[in-house]
């Protein structure tokens, strides 16, 4: 692969176009409304959406989504690999081809766990921007916590008096504890955030550090344990949210999306099925039981897990584990959505596209 400080550096693309004033277009074909984009850079994948304003949301107009495992490694080091990083910078080449192609008009483009953990994160920072014209926002745990509860807030349950939702990362899982609706109306769902923390555990890390091509029963108790223990101080902060009427649990991550194809039986991955399927309890455990007697070349022959994830969803099914025992709930509701969608509501509440007559 080139250099890429070495390379001229190309256009770059504009991001955090200040609300309510037009956006620069971006090279591309001319677009009736205006075309957002949201970047997730996380440390397993690399996320694209691009959306236009709809009357009361949006329409992805595009999507792009690769496992780039830029953590990989973290686990036990303090840096990004350069295997990685080149990986990771390929993608994003593909993710500004796709912004240019659409006529983006305002994008946001953010990294999380993984550049913040590592030493040379703001190094890699730098050299996408240079060589790929894309500026990476390194964001806190708490705007990453919030995006997901702004991304994932609309399938709570509207007769909940009380929400956990979660969004398991590859290098850190973000929890937060909602009133509901009834409680609090409010139609910015940040508003009704009561307590969140984001645990510096995710499936990456965790399964470098216990491993997760073959995975016992108690190498999972194991797992589970670790993440019980950052998860505590959290669970004392809301004991009292299981305790609520109508209280349920609301996932975002591979890992819940990969338990809901399991239970549904898909012989390939159908998002249409999924996002806002709700679980019973007892057939999340069923789930996670099946997914524990299988062997690596079975879970990356199952296409809704796939060779690159096989060595990862069993650390995953411990993170869920921890929270379901820390917040014991008949019910958990499944999202195919998460930080992506949160942006891409963010950028267009502050345009006010939902207030203006020409959105149809």
């Amino acid at each position: 692969m080139r250099d890429e400080t070495a390379a001229a550096a190309p256009s770059r693309i504009q991001i955090g176009a200040a609300p309510h004033q037009p956006p620069t277009p971006l090279p591309g074909r001319e677009r009736r409304r205006p075309a957002y984009a949201a970047l997730d850079l996380g440390t397993n994948n690399c996320r694209l959406l691009i959306a236009e304003p709809t009357f009361n949301g949006f329409r992805v107009i595009d999507a792009f989504s690769r496992i780039v495992r830029l953590g990989e490694g973290l686990g036990t080091s303090d840096r990004l690999n350069e295997a990685a990083i080149e990986r990771t910078v390929e993608a994003l080449r593909i993710c500004r081809t796709k912004m240019q192609t659409r006529g983006v008009q305002r994008a946001k483009i953010i990294a999380t766990e993984a550049c913040r953990l590592a030493v040379n994160g703001a190094a890699f920072v730098e050299r996408v921007r240079r060589g790929v014209g894309l500026d990476l926002e390194i964001v806190d745990r708490q705007t990453e916590a919030y995006l997901a509860v702004t991304g994932c807030a609309a399938l709570a349950d509207p007769l909940a008096e009380s929400v956990v939702i979660f969004d398991i990362g590859g290098g850190s899982t973000e929890i937060a504890w909602l009133d509901g609706a009834a409680a609090n109306p409010s139609t910015d769902p940040t508003l009704r955030i009561r307590a969140w923390d984001s645990l510096p555990v995710g499936v990456v890390t965790l399964a470098e550090r216990h491993g997760g091509a073959e995975v016992t029963r108690r190498m999972f108790e194991g797992m589970v344990e670790e993440v019980a223990a950052k998860l505590a101080p959290f669970a004392l902060r809301a004991a009292a949210a299981a305790t609520a009427p109508h209280f349920h649990l609301l996932g975002t991550s591979g890992t819940v999306t990969t338990i809901a194809a399991m239970h549904l039986r898909l012989a390939r991955y159908e998002r249409r099925r999924v996002d806002g399927l709700w679980m019973a309890d007892a057939a999340v455990t069923t789930a996670i039981d099946d997914l524990l007697d299988t062997r690596l070349e079975q879970r990356a022959d199952n296409p809704c897990i796939g060779r690159d994830r096989a060595d990862l969803v069993l650390a995953g099914c411990a993170i869920l584990e921890a929270i379901r025992r820390a917040f014991p709930s008949e019910r958990l509701r499944i999202a195919d959505r998460g930080l992506r969608e949160g942006l891409l509501m963010n950028m267009m509440r502050e345009d006010g596209v939902w207030t203006r007559k020409a959105v149809r």
